[in-house]
């Protein structure tokens, strides 16, 4: 870690107010170095990170962190504050602040140092040595290991597995096994008196895992460990972190009598570990309250419950809450399949539409590119595009299906979901009898597994009995009972959406503007998307689909440009933050990416998000009445000439963004304006003084 970290990349007087100002403050001692490139584009990297969950720790420790592009190298900065800095931790502020910065290649032994600085987080010893620090030379090298955490503290004590030292060795999962078990068996040998199962400790398999992988999944591993040394359990964990994992070895996983996912990111091999009492949380509460998890995974021990594998680990139901509505899972299932959907929208939609630009709008006639294809005729390169788009759009509904099935009842959902959704799509279902079949697929698996199983049948359970079973429940369904009326359904959307016209349209398309624009990407944003991809969806999408379309797409646009052009003409309204966002925001507004008005929502929704419905209104209203129509899902601008009547719709993007502008002004200029922005008038070196005053840099 020797080049990790020095004496220049350590500010024992770090007097700033926000974490944001924390994280410049310390990034700029690496740009300074060389050690990272780009000060604005690393700052909003670690915000990324940041808005994923709170990096702020019991104790007193923060630690933003991220892999980006523009690190050169990996490295660490600390700073020290005295009044402590609010990093989102339960307990309190923060006064040791730690900035990780990883490459985004970075090798996995770097990534192995730096979850090894994770672990020693956890140790009491450590934290207090950096807070009695006399210089940054002697924190760096505490920092580095080459100074003792405390004179005093006798070498011989800590029982050599669980010294941060040697974790950064790289202790593996087969060592820690090996260490406790030799434990046990001389914990066993002086019991001689006793019962020998009695005397046994109560073992515990763990798993940690977060976003980045770098700190709290190292962290939480550590916290959990102590915890079960204090709790007299043996306890092993692995951890899923950047640098990659080592599994842990089946036989620990076997002779374990419980198990604590810590988590923030899906498990990997989750099954493994299936028909065990098993505790499920997020990566922090490994971190902050490790002891009442081994409490409570010993109290599900003792009461014999066993988890279910899809109840406490579906991919979706592991991100919310446990206490979560069936309406808020619900529509978490349905965005996981929609979710996944979408990549193969985009591409098979551009690869149609691009075939259409090709080979002109009679190619979906053209005969198979496997009997007919000459290198040198255009057309041939247009069918080729055309129907290698189709071939895409043909897993729409199996994939909607399969991983809506999929977020209910983790893997044994998917062979049961795409049969249902490959039959909706033969059967002429769409897209309702997608969302339907992947609904049925999940919950049917869902209650197979509900059933107890004798323990020598469970290995044949996720790769026979559920998968035959579902499968065979969700095909008669399909088929017999409920695919006839879905179609039916099905049809009569299509024909509906086909017969508007004038102001029905127009209202539509107010209504999806709206749709669009309210949560900038999140579940209505993906609803109104959804409806639109399934209407053009199909080799010959009809006309009123692709006007849909092209209304959805051009409302999309209007929030994070009308943001940019607000942050352009009206400076003084918006924070240097906000201004540095506004110029990211014109790329991805035209790329049709509405995420890029999220972090001026985030900051100001009673502003914003109005602002933004209103200019969505009218882009989707006038966008719906000059007709212009699209049968690519995705692109922005950069599939203009793919628009039908282009200027047109040119003019409607540009209105809406005008107006999403105006209101945006008018609302921010009735209070007053926000910290760190110029004042009319004022020169660069009074808004310099100005902003120094706030804590914050004045934007170039």
């Amino acid at each position: 870690m020797s080049d990790m970290i020095t004496a220049d990349l350590v500010d024992l007087d770090l007097s700033v107010e926000t974490k944001e100002a924390a994280a410049r403050s310390l990034a700029e001692r690496m740009v300074a170095l060389g050690r990272v490139t780009d000060l604005e584009g690393f700052l909003a990297d670690v915000a990324a990170r940041e808005a994923q969950m709170p990096t702020g720790l019991d104790g007193g420790i923060g630690i933003p962190h991220c892999r980006s592009a523009h690190v050169t190298e990996p490295t660490l900065a600390f700073g020290r504050s005295a009044t402590g800095i609010d990093f989102g931790a339960p307990d309190g502020p923060a006064d040791l602040i730690f900035l990780i910065a990883a490459p985004a290649g970075a090798d996995d032994a770097h990534l192995t140092i730096l979850s090894s600085l994770a672990r020693q987080l956890m140790n009491a010893e450590f934290t207090d040595a950096l807070r009695s620090a006399g210089d940054a030379a002697a924190a760096a090298a505490l920092i580095r290991g080459d100074a003792a955490p405390s004179a005093d503290a006798p070498a011989a004590e800590a029982p050599a597995p669980d010294a941060p030292a040697a974790e950064a060795q790289g202790t593996t999962a087969d060592s820690v096994s090996a260490s406790t078990a030799a434990s046990a068996d001389a914990d066993t040998a002086t019991r001689k008196d006793t019962d020998a199962e009695a005397a046994r400790p109560f073992r515990i398999v763990a798993v940690t895992s977060c976003p980045t992988g770098i700190a709290h999944t190292y962290m939480a591993a550590e916290s959990l460990e102590n915890a079960g040394r204090e709790a007299g359990v043996e306890l092993v964990v692995e951890t899923q972190g950047s640098a990659g994992f080592t599994r842990l070895d089946p036989a620990v996983i076997a002779a374990a009598d419980g198990v604590i996912f810590a988590h923030d990111v899906p498990v990997r091999d989750k099954d493994r570990f299936a028909g065990k009492p098993t505790v499920d949380v997020g990566v922090k509460a490994g971190i902050n309250r490790p002891a009442a998890l081994i409490t409570e995974v010993r109290g599900k021990a003792a009461r014999g419950e066993v988890s279910a594998s899809a109840k406490d680990g579906t991919p979706v139901e592991r991100t919310g809450e446990s206490g979560d509505s069936y309406g808020t899972k619900l529509r978490k299932w349905l965005m996981t399949g929609v979710s996944y959907m979408v990549p193969f929208v985009a591409a098979g939609g551009l690869l149609l539409a691009l075939g259409f630009a090709i080979g002109g709008w009679e190619i979906n006639k053209a005969p198979s590119v496997m009997e007919h294809f000459s290198w040198t005729q255009v057309d041939s390169w247009g069918a080729l595009l055309f129907q290698i788009g189709g071939v895409a759009f043909g897993f729409l509904i199996p994939v909607l299906a399969g991983y809506i099935a999929y977020g209910m009842a983790d893997r044994p959902g998917l062979v049961p979901g795409f049969v249902g959704g490959m039959i909706a799509s033969n059967i002429a279902a769409g897209f309702l009898g997608g969302l339907v079949a992947g609904l049925l697929a999940g919950g049917i698996v869902l209650a197979i597994q509900r059933i107890k199983i004798p323990p020598v049948l469970r290995g044949i359970m996720p790769v026979v009995v559920i998968p035959l079973i579902s499968s065979l429940v969700v095909g008669f369904l399909m088929f017999v009972v409920v695919g006839k009326p879905i179609a039916e359904a099905q049809k009569g959307m299509t024909d509906w959406l086909a017969g508007l016209s004038g102001s029905n349209a127009v209202l539509l398309g107010v209504l999806l503007g709206l749709m669009m624009c309210f949560d900038l990407g999140g579940p209505v944003n993906k609803v109104a998307y959804a409806f639109a991809t399934a209407g053009i969806a199909v080799q010959d999408p009809s006309d009123s689909a692709m006007k849909v379309m092209a209304a959805v797409m051009a409302a999309g646009m209007v929030p994070p440009l009308g943001m940019a052009l607000a942050t352009t003409v009206r400076k003084k309204l918006f924070t240097p933050t906000e201004r540095e966002n506004g110029k990211a925001a014109w790329v991805l507004g035209a790329s049709f990416i509405s995420e890029g008005a999220i972090p001026f929502a985030a900051a100001d929704p009673l502003r914003v998000i109005p602002a933004s419905m209103a200019g969505g209104a009218v882009t989707g209203a006038l966008s719906m009445a000059f007709g212009a129509t699209l049968r690519a899902p995705h692109g922005g601008i950069f599939v203009v000439p793919l628009i039908g009547n282009p200027f047109l719709y040119l003019v409607a993007v540009a209105a809406g963004v005008c107006v999403t502008t105006a209101v945006v002004v008018v609302l921010k200029g009735l209070r007053k304006p926000a910290p760190g922005a110029v004042e009319p008038g004022a020169t660069q070196e009074s808004a310099a003084a100005t902003a120094a005053e706030a804590k914050q840099p004045v934007a170039a």
